[in-house]
């Protein structure tokens, strides 16, 4: 009975908001890249291997980026990133000046098996 239990209530490995939907395609990527910056936000990167995503607080790649307003530029840190730590989950952060917290964040690379 318990292997039945297990098999019919599997879930999917959480680390967001949007892990309950399917992963984005670039293009949606590119969007919520646009929506941070539109927001008026700071855009950021942080990676950490899967096995300890959920037990502490990420490694940033870089420092935030202060007046990046090209979702180019981001999307050039992220692929610059993924080589780095081709192993490690990658999410983009949106940090808020104003109230001083996050705005937005969202995995946007996760290693293969994942």
């Amino acid at each position: 009975m318990s292997n039945l239990m297990t098999d019919d209530y599997r879930t999917k490995y959480t680390l967001e908001t949007f892990s309950f939907l399917p992963d984005f395609n670039a293009d949606e990527i590119y969007d919520q890249i646009v929506y941070i910056i539109n927001q008026g936000w700071t855009p950021a990167l942080e990676h950490e291997v899967p096995e300890k995503a959920s037990r502490h607080y990420w490694g940033m790649w870089k420092l935030p980026f202060f007046g990046m307003r090209d979702p180019n530029l981001v999307l050039q840190e992220i692929e610059a990133c993924r080589q780095a730590y081709p192993d490690h989950l990658i999410r983009v952060i949106g940090y808020d000046n104003y109230t001083q917290c996050q705005g937005h964040n969202f995995v946007v690379y996760r290693p293969r098996g994942m």
